[in-house]
């Protein structure tokens, strides 16, 4: 679920620089997409283990 979640990010992210914002850079494009999509993952990991953590007490 949280990788499938992080692929929609960096695609929804990529299509929003190119269509919505104009960013014509496919290299800031790709750093902008892979930010949001690393960040999306990092965000529900920490939520994992916090909730994980949470049970074993």
């Amino acid at each position: 679920m949280q990788e499938i979640l992080t692929v929609i990010t960096y695609l929804v992210v990529w299509l929003i620089c190119k269509e919505v914002v104009g960013i014509q850079s496919g290299l800031i494009t790709l750093v902008v997409s892979l930010g949001a999509a690393v960040s999306v993952y990092v965000i529900f990991a920490v939520k994992w283990y916090e909730d994980r953590k949470n049970d074993d007490k």
